[in-house]
């Protein structure tokens, strides 16, 4: 490995990069930054301090990555989107810290036509072979499976998972702890703390580590597990649920999330 150093109030974190790599000049490494053999790092990409870049990675285009991130050998992280109204445009992936980006990961910056941003939260794992389109935008502590294909625009907040092999349509939203098993085909919204199954996905529980994982209260869990007896075992419509909810539930913070994530679903919910 090659090392450059890096002082900041006295102390020296080297840079190393492998001498089969190739990074531009103009690309702004932080300290104790590694990246592997025949790595490819461009002109327009910051790397936060200690991230790792694994061999033969690519992190391209204008990419922001944050602190102790690993991008795992082979991923492309920055790539060009995959959309045909793409013309070239500046636009960016920008990605948290702590993040596991696995083996062969590819994570698409974002369009003119949407967000103008690709966005990644932190302590995320995105596992081998999986795929994050362009103008998705990801909260923290996601895991995305093996496999699994996020279509462009998607929304996934904190705390979700994606089983292996999933596919999430374009556009849809995934709320909070809620968990997409392996190989479901997700076309409409998924609300918070929801278990969706199958092709095409339909609703099989409620995730209950997924609120164990959000750390809430007794009576948070209660409320929430209220919520989706309303919503999907009360023989309501998604109005008639929203207003039981309001007067049995409202004030909860979760809960007026969970009413917000509902009045929100342009595509309907996963029933």
């Amino acid at each position: 490995m090659q090392e450059v150093e890096r002082r900041q109030a006295g102390e020296v974190l080297p840079v190393r990069i492998h001498p089969t790599a190739i990074v531009h000049p103009g690309a702004q490494l932080g300290r104790g930054v590694t990246i592997g053999p025949y790595a490819i790092v461009g002109e327009h990409v910051i790397l936060g301090d200690e991230t790792w870049v694994g061999p033969r990675a690519v992190v391209e285009g204008w990419t922001i990555v944050g602190r102790r991130n690993v991008i795992g050998a082979g991923a492309v992280i920055g790539n060009e989107p995959q959309d045909l109204k793409f013309k070239g445009e500046q636009t960016w992936l920008i990605i948290g810290d702590d993040n596991e980006i696995g083996d062969l990961v590819t994570i698409s910056r974002g369009t003119a036509a949407g967000r103008g941003e690709t966005r990644i939260g932190n302590r995320c794992r995105i596992l081998a072979q999986a795929h994050v389109a362009h103008d998705c935008q990801l909260g923290n502590e996601v895991v995305v499976e093996r496999g699994a294909g996020l279509s462009g625009h998607v929304e996934v907040e904190d705390l979700v998972i994606i089983g292996a092999h999933a596919g999430i349509h374009q556009f849809t939203r995934i709320g909070k702890g809620a968990l997409v098993q392996a190989q479901a085909m997700v076309n409409k919204d998924v609300p918070p703390y929801v278990v969706v199954a199958g092709n095409i996905a339909h609703v099989v529980g409620q995730h209950l580590d997924g609120i164990r994982r959000a750390g809430l209260s007794h009576r948070e869990a209660q409320d929430v597990q209220r919520a989706f007896e309303l919503l999907y075992q009360a023989g309501l419509n998604v109005s008639q649920a929203i207003e039981q909810m309001e007067q049995e539930l409202g004030g909860s913070p979760e809960i007026d999330h969970f009413i917000r994530f509902l009045r929100n679903a342009e595509r309907g919910i996963c029933r």
